[in-house]
């Protein structure tokens, strides 16, 4: 999968990437005050092939320049029917503000669709102030009994 907006390259990811993408993850969480967590929360993030790939999932990065700014992806789940969680969408500070946020979960939201799930759940953090905008503009209405340590909201919305 490739995809472009603007001068930004959206594509599947590949194993070189690996190091790269925690790396961006790893930026964000620590600009908000939240921890990297590689044996636990993040732990995804190194073992994309099974977490991800091998599951039915996709993961993407985002390429400026050639260098990696951005995460994308999501998995199945067990929380209904034809259920995925939207995991792990970050960009770094530079790229923000340019609408490619609202771009990708649309990108996301299609490719979805296209794959058969009709149920979308993102769980995020509060600190994460712009990420809680786009999804409630977006449609996705909060949901609950599902927190964890890092993040306390829970997002739902079901694709038509």
């Amino acid at each position: 999968m490739q995809k472009k907006f603007r001068d930004f390259i959206i594509r599947s990811w590949q194993p070189q990437d690996r190091q790269e993408a925690g790396q961006v993850i790893h930026t964000v969480l620590t600009e908000y005050g939240l921890g990297w967590e590689p044996k636990g929360a993040d732990r995804d993030v190194l073992e994309v092939e099974v977490a991800y790939l091998q599951v039915g999932g996709e993961f993407w990065v985002i390429e400026s320049q050639g260098t990696l700014v951005g995460t994308a992806a999501y998995y199945p789940v067990e929380r209904g029917e034809g259920a995925v969680e939207i995991r792990k969408m970050y960009l770094l500070p530079r790229v923000r503000g340019q609408g490619l946020g609202r771009w990708l979960l649309q990108q996301l939201e299609q490719n979805i669709a296209e794959n058969g799930f009709r149920e979308v759940w993102i769980e995020t953090a509060s600190i994460l102030k712009e990420a809680v905008c786009l999804y409630e503009n977006s449609g996705y209405v909060p949901a609950t009994g599902l927190e964890t340590t890092r993040c306390d909201l829970i997002y739902s919305k079901i694709l038509k």
